[in-house]
C-alpha cells in the first residue's frame, strides 16, 4: 500500500502535481486507468479540468506498476518513463503466437523434449547487456502514421526496424515445463513480449509470454502501489459535476 494511504487529497493538491502508484488489474488498459483516475479526481474533488497522463504503458494481459502523474506533475512523464523497470512473468516454450504473448491464439508449435535445464540457464547470457531486439508487430508503435497493430489486423506486411535495448538483469527463477519464470531488469523500449519470443527462438523451438507483471521503475516499487478501491478512500465525498 502507498505511503499517501492514510492522506487524504484536495483539488489544489492534484492540479500542483502528484506522482501516484496504482497496481493495474488485469485486463485493463492503461489508458483505461488514466481515464479512471481523471474521473475520480474530476468527480470528487469537483474540478472541471485535469491534467492526468501514465509514464510508460502496460499491456492489457499484463498487471502492475502504473506510474500516473496529475496536474503540473505530468511534465515529469519523460522523466518517469526513461528510468529501469523490473518485470516477473512466465514464458510458455513450444508454442508461439502472432502477438507474441496470449492475446492472439497459437499459431505453430514446437518440440520442447530436447531443452534441458541448462540450455534455458544459457539462454539468458544471450540477451543480457545492449541487444537488438524488433517490436512486436502487435504494438502500438506508429509507422507511416498508422499502429503497428493496424498493419497486423489487416494481415498487411510491414517492415519494423529493429532498437537497441538493454537488458541489466535476466534471470531464470523456476522451469516447470513447459513453462519458465523468469525475473528481467530493462531500458524504456524493451518489449518483454519479443523477449519471449526471441528466447525461444535462442533455444531451437518456440515461446510466448505468458503472463507478466511489472515491479518496479527506478525507485518507485508496485509494492507502495494503490488499487482503485485504496485511491477512492483517499479522496474528498464523491460530487455531483453534473
Amino acid at each position: 500500500m502507498s505511503d499517501l494511504s492514510q492522506h487524504k487529497f484536495t483539488a489544489e493538491d492534484f492540479k500542483e502535481g502528484q506522482v501516484l502508484l496504482f497496481d493495474k488489474p488485469l485486463e485493463w488498459t492503461s489508458f483505461q486507468l488514466v481515464n479512471k483516475v481523471r474521473w475520480l479526481i474530476r468527480s470528487h474533488c469537483n474540478i472541471k479540468k485535469i491534467k492526468v497522463g501514465h509514464a510508460g504503458t502496460l499491456d492489457p494481459l499484463a498487471t502492475g506498476l502504473l506510474i500516473i502523474c496529475t496536474g503540473k506533475f505530468t511534465k515529469r512523464i519523460e522523466e518517469f518513463m526513461g528510468q529501469e523497470k523490473r518485470y516477473t512473468g512466465t514464458f510458455s516454450l513450444g508454442a508461439t503466437t502472432p502477438s507474441y504473448d496470449l492475446e492472439t491464439a497459437v499459431d505453430k508449435t514446437y518440440p520442447i523434449d530436447q531443452i534441458t535445464d541448462t540450455q534455458i540457464e544459457k539462454a539468458t547470457e544471450d540477451f543480457t547487456g545492449d541487444i537488438d531486439q524488433y517490436p512486436p508487430v502487435f504494438s502500438a508503435l506508429k509507422k507511416d502514421g498508422k499502429r503497428l497493430y493496424e498493419y497486423a489486423r489487416n494481415q498487411e506486411e510491414v517492415e519494423i526496424p529493429s532498437r537497441r535495448v538493454n537488458i541489466s538483469y535476466f534471470k531464470i527463477t523456476k522451469v516447470a515445463m513447459p513453462e519458465v519464470e523468469f525475473e528481467v531488469a530493462c531500458s524504456k523500449g524493451t518489449y518483454i513480449r519479443s523477449l519471449a519470443h526471441d528466447f525461444g527462438k535462442a533455444l531451437q523451438s518456440g515461446a510466448h509470454l505468458s503472463s507478466l507483471r511489472r515491479t518496479k521503475i527506478g525507485t518507485f516499487e508496485v509494492e507502495n502501489a494503490f488499487d482503485i478501491e485504496a485511491f477512492i478512500q483517499t479522496l474528498p465525498p464523491k460530487k455531483d459535476l453534473s
